[in-house]
């Protein structure tokens, strides 16, 4: 499906690469600008007019302006059709289980935990060193990632029932954020992140947001 009034901004991070694997997943032609984080890209006078939060990623889809991605990954995923293997809620109930997911996902993992982590370990040259609360916040990551599986069935292949969703998009992630951080993964989530790390989409995502990198790095 072509859309020419798509344009994405951003590269290089967890966060971009969401965005990138949801335009793909639904098969979009769209524009993007290959800016990154901590390169001043990002402090532009025409970037700061579209997120004076000066963040990436940022989605364009004609006049609308979308930032934070799970929000843009939600938008993408119920404006434009999904391929059949790919599960968008229609009823509340459903939207009700996939969200309780993605906000679980966002906060007990990406917030509380990994961004502690990033803020004080790779960046605490800014932000001060602490190392205990680096070492709490991988803790706090095995645990909750431990209470997600215990809801899912033994045998689970996407963390909705009913298909891959975008809160496998979201964990996917994290997930393999915590890989680099060194965070032990209990099973069955390495071959969980093997399995998904196959779909097309990512791989053409990860190409396209990681540049050089090999995709054995996600897997």
């Amino acid at each position: 499906m072509a859309s020419d009034d798509l344009t994405m901004w951003g590269i290089g991070t967890s966060r971009t690469l969401r965005v990138h694997w949801m335009l793909m997943e639904l098969g979009l032609d769209y524009a993007f600008h290959a800016i990154q984080s901590r390169t001043g890209e990002t402090r532009s006078e025409q970037f700061l007019k579209l997120n004076p939060k000066h963040k990436i990623p940022v989605l364009q889809h004609g006049p609308l302006v979308l930032t934070e991605s799970p929000a843009i990954v939600a938008y993408l995923s119920e404006t434009f059709p999904p391929p059949a293997d790919f599960f968008v809620p229609s009823d509340t109930v459903a939207r009700a289980r996939l969200n309780e997911l993605c906000f679980f996902v966002m906060m007990e993992l990406d917030a509380i935990s990994l961004y502690v982590i990033r803020r004080h370990g790779d960046l605490s040259a800014i932000y001060g060193k602490a190392p205990r609360a680096v070492e709490s916040a991988k803790e706090y990551f095995v645990d909750l990632s431990g209470a997600l599986l215990k809801k899912l069935p033994a045998d689970f292949e996407t963390l909705m029932p009913e298909g891959m969703s975008i809160a496998d998009i979201l964990l996917m992630t994290c997930l393999a954020h915590a890989q680099v951080c060194g965070i032990p993964l209990a099973e069955p989530l390495p071959a969980y992140r093997a399995r998904i790390a196959q779909r097309p989409a990512f791989r053409r995502a990860f190409a396209r947001n990681f540049p050089g990198r090999r995709l054995e790095d996600a897997s």
